[in-house]
């Protein structure tokens, strides 16, 4: 498994990334792993009352650019699954793909839903994301269920995949 080549730290997002961290979602956005249509001006507050910083881990390289980040939720408001953290949004710059930074924040939301106290982690991906499905299985995630058909995107129909894996083992 790749460790991301170039230096960049992973660390909690602070209010003051919101600005770029928005910048780098909207840089990002596609079909492939978005059912949101295109954000357009006036853009919403990339941070808010659901989304709040201390829900995100972001990969900082050593010039101080903002390169990914991982959002990590609880899938339910639920106190009976608490126990469960949900990997809610991943994205990495262009100019930093193909340097293993998707999998070193994919494997810091296992590391920080585990010191939350999570004992599983899930996720939600687009069928048609295969890029995306094949990291989540390289790191343990198997598919738990598929809901078939479930979005229309760019003029088809797209089956939403429900995968997750223990934190314990």
């Amino acid at each position: 498994m790749s460790e991301p080549r170039a230096p960049h730290a992973i660390r909690p997002a602070r209010d003051s990334d919101a600005d770029a961290l928005g910048e780098l979602d909207r840089a990002t956005w596609s079909t492939l792993h978005s059912v949101q249509p295109r954000p357009v001006p006036p853009y919403e507050p990339f941070f808010d009352e659901r989304h709040r910083p201390d829900g995100h881990l972001v990969a900082e390289s050593d010039d101080g650019r903002i390169n990914g980040y991982v959002r990590l939720g609880f899938s339910t408001p639920l106190a009976c699954n608490r126990h469960v953290r949900q990997i809610q949004g991943l994205a990495v710059a262009g100019r930093a793909r193909g340097q293993g930074l998707g999998r070193a924040l994919v494997r810091a939301a296992g590391d920080e839903a585990r010191r939350q106290g999570a004992v599983r982690i899930t996720l939600r991906v687009l069928a048609h994301n295969t890029t995306a499905r094949k990291l989540y299985e390289s790191e343990g995630y198997a598919v738990e269920g598929v809901l078939p058909g479930e979005f229309f995107l760019a003029g088809r129909y797209v089956d939403d995949v429900l995968m997750g894996r223990s934190l314990t083992l």
